[in-house]
C-alpha cells in the first residue's frame, strides 16, 4: 500500500506495473484472506494499525478483482483507465506534432511494439496498452530468471523509453505544471 502510494506519486508507469504485479501475486494467493495476511502482512513488521490499513487495502484490490470478474486474469478497471489516459496524451502528442522527442522516440519504437501485439495476437489493443503488456512481460521473464535475447532486450528499452517520456507527460500534466495545449 506505502509503495504503491509512492510509485502513484512519482510514477504513473511504475504503478500500473506495480498494481499489475500485485494482481498476479494476490491470485497466486487464491485472493484468500488468511494467505495475504500470512504471506503479505504478518511478515512486515509494521504497527498493528498499518498492518490492517495495509490488509484492508489488499482486501479491496481482491474486492475489485472479483467484482470485476478479473479473478483468474485481467487487469483491474483502475489501471486500465490510467493506461487509457497516458494513450490520450500519446495520442494528443502525435497529433499537435508539437513534441519532437517525444515523435522520434514512439516512431523508433513502433515497429517493437506492432511485433509485440503481433505475438499478443490482439490488433486491437492501443500501443501503449501493448507497450505496458511488453514491460510487463520484461518483468515476468526477469523473475523467472529467463534469458532476454540482446535484440529483445533492445526492444524493451525502446518502449521503455516511450512510456518513461508519457508517464513525465501525465505527471506534469496531472500537477497542472502543463497543460494540455502545452503538451
Amino acid at each position: 500500500m506505502f509503495i504503491a502510494k509512492e510509485k502513484r506519486k512519482e510514477n504513473i508507469a511504475e504503478y500500473i506495473l506495480y498494481l499489475w504485479q500485485l494482481e498476479d501475486l494476490l491470485r497466486t494467493l487464491s485472493l484468500s484472506e488468511a494467505k495475504i495476511k500470512a504471506v503479505l502482512v504478518d511478515p512486515t513488521g509494521l504497527p498493528d494499525d498499518k498492518k490492517e490499513q495495509t490488509f484492508y487495502w489488499y482486501m479491496g484490490i481482491v474486492s475489485l478483482l472479483k467484482d470485476e470478474g478479473k479473478e483468474a486474469s485481467g487487469h483491474t478497471n483502475h489501471s486500465v483507465h490510467l493506461i487509457k489516459d497516458l494513450n490520450d496524451i500519446h495520442l494528443y502528442l502525435l497529433s499537435k506534432k508539437k513534441d519532437e522527442k517525444y515523435s522520434m522516440l514512439y516512431y523508433e519504437a513502433k515497429p517493437d511494439i506492432e511485433l509485440f501485439k503481433e505475438k499478443m495476437g490482439n490488433e486491437q489493443v492501443s500501443d501503449i496498452e501493448t507497450a505496458f503488456h511488453a514491460l510487463y512481460s520484461r518483468i515476468l521473464l526477469r523473475l523467472k530468471k529467463e534469458p532476454i535475447s540482446m535484440e529483445t532486450e533492445e526492444a524493451f528499452t525502446n518502449i521503455s523509453q516511450v512510456v518513461a517520456y508519457l508517464s513525465a507527460k501525465f505527471h506534469r500534466y496531472e500537477k497542472g505544471e502543463e497543460e494540455m495545449d502545452e503538451l
